[in-house]
């Protein structure tokens, strides 16, 4: 089987299933189906990776003139990458169990698994770019379409944003295939460069729109407002991600001395994330809009690790990464059901849950909690990792990073008092919270998430710390 199939399959069989799946209930069936199947396919590259390096998966399109070769290579890193977006791809699959317009709404999810395979498994930076942008086609549909009331707007505002910065992307790719003659990352070196500083900066500002960092992170709260929850799980859990990821790939690993030169730009734009976002989730009275910030405010923290540039670090910050999408996903997830259920976002309106939806009401207790870092989740692992890598680089006055835990503690036991515990609104007391048994089953699939790698995090730690073994012996970029 050709490991191209992975990328362009999907894409492909994406446009048959919206014209022949519009009569039927298949289109979630073949998707679930398909998830499945490149969990699978990850799973197996992975087992055959190399100790260390890329393992060379294919190359196609021999454009030499251009060196427009698709080659696709695979390293730990990105191999992490798929098998993330594999399980968040089958649970969002369960969580759209009962969405309208299957045949389009399914289509679309599948179209996006095939561009974002390509963006993790493409090593030539023209071709990652081409996939890169891909995967804004489905995300606006996704939401324009399935999204809230102002959902158009919200569509517009994330594509013109992300695609502003792709720009800028873009642009760096051309200057290093300019300055280094190719555009394989694998073979572009920092000191065949001659303008590698502007190449970081632009490289920088566009990954930070897609993270978001602060203040890039202004698209974001009115995406996963007007977005439909499972949505809001792949925006938060896949498309963040791949800001952090390519952060990695090319800020660190391709320019390391450009990076140990501004690793301050990253760390002040974490920090500032981590705090400020913190700050606007607990004077936030909208459920949804109350968990966005607290998505970018441990993006912030994510941005911290990476800014060490060390082998901890970087193993914690990407820890944080998966700890993020599977603690962020159920409140997402919960906060769509209420609404879809009670007619409102305001927490007002949603008092004494517990009582009427006991488990769904515990397994939002559950996620809070690991988001505020609660010993025993996920949560707890990747800030404590963390915290412990950035006060080894800068010292014990990155401490303050325990502000941002005080604010997520605030702003989530006060969500606690106000939806899920207290009297019972009124609004409340007249609805039904009946939840389809496939959603809810997406719900325990996190929950067993957040607590399996909170007791043991080790599991996850030796497959990620693999990814940069090479760090262990340099103590930073190399």
């Amino acid at each position: 089987m050709s490991y191209l199939s992975l990328i362009f399959a999907p894409i492909i069989l994406s446009i048959f299933i919206y014209f022949f799946t519009k009569q039927t209930n298949n289109a979630k069936y073949i998707a679930l189906a398909l998830f499945t199947f490149m969990l699978y396919m990850s799973i197996n590259i992975y087992m055959h990776l190399p100790e260390t390096g890329y393992l060379l998966l294919s190359s196609f399109l021999h454009v030499e003139a251009f060196d427009f070769n698709l080659v696709l290579q695979v390293d730990r890193l990105s191999v992490i990458m798929l098998i993330l977006t594999s399980v968040l791809l089958i649970l969002v699959g369960l969580s759209s169990w009962s969405i309208e317009k299957q045949s389009a709404y399914f289509s679309l999810l599948i179209f996006f698994c095939g561009a974002i395979f390509g963006v993790f498994m493409s090593t030539n930076l023209m071709w990652f770019f081409i996939f890169w942008e891909l995967t804004l086609i489905p995300m606006y549909f996704l939401i324009g379409i399935w999204g809230a009331e102002g959902r158009i707007y919200a569509a517009v505002k994330f594509f013109l944003y992300t695609h502003v910065a792709s720009m800028l992307i873009l642009l760096s790719f051309f200057l290093i295939y300019k300055q280094s003659g190719t555009f394989d990352m694998t073979l572009i070196k920092s000191g065949v460069l001659t303008t590698p500083a502007l190449i970081w900066w632009l490289l920088f500002i566009g990954f930070s729109v897609k993270m978001p960092l602060f203040p890039f992170h202004t698209w974001l709260p009115d995406a996963h407002v007007q977005a439909p929850a499972p949505i809001s799980v792949l925006l938060a859990g896949v498309l963040l991600k791949m800001g952090a990821y390519a952060m990695i790939r090319m800020l660190i690993l391709i320019l390391p001395l450009q990076a140990q030169k501004y690793a301050w730009a990253i760390l002040l734009l974490g920090l500032i994330s981590l705090l400020y976002a913190g700050f606007m989730a607990l004077y936030e009275t909208h459920l949804k809009k109350m968990v966005a910030y607290s998505s970018i405010s441990h993006m912030g923290l994510v941005a911290i690790g990476i800014s060490t540039l060390s082998y901890d670090g970087l193993s914690a910050g990407v820890y944080e990464m998966i700890g993020h999408a599977f603690i962020i996903s159920p409140l997402f997830l919960i906060a769509g059901f209420l609404h879809h259920k009670t007619g409102s976002w305001q927490m007002r309106d949603m008092g004494g849950i517990m009582q009427r939806v006991p488990y769904i009401s515990a397994i939002f207790v559950l996620a809070g909690l690991g988001a505020l870092g609660l010993p025993g989740t996920m949560g707890f692992i990747g800030e404590l990792s963390i915290l412990l890598s950035a006060i080894g680089k800068y010292g014990v006055w990155l401490i303050v990073i325990l502000l941002g835990s005080m604010l997520s503690a605030a702003y989530l036991i006060w969500t606690f008092r106000r939806v899920i515990y207290g009297e019972m609104s009124e609004v409340v007391k007249i609805t039904d919270f009946k939840m389809p048994k496939a959603e809810f089953l997406s719900l325990i699939i996190f929950s067993i998430f957040i607590i399996l790698f909170g007791i043991y995090p080790q599991a996850l730690f030796d497959i990620i710390n693999q990814a940069f073994s090479a760090y262990a012996t340099s103590g930073g970029a190399l």
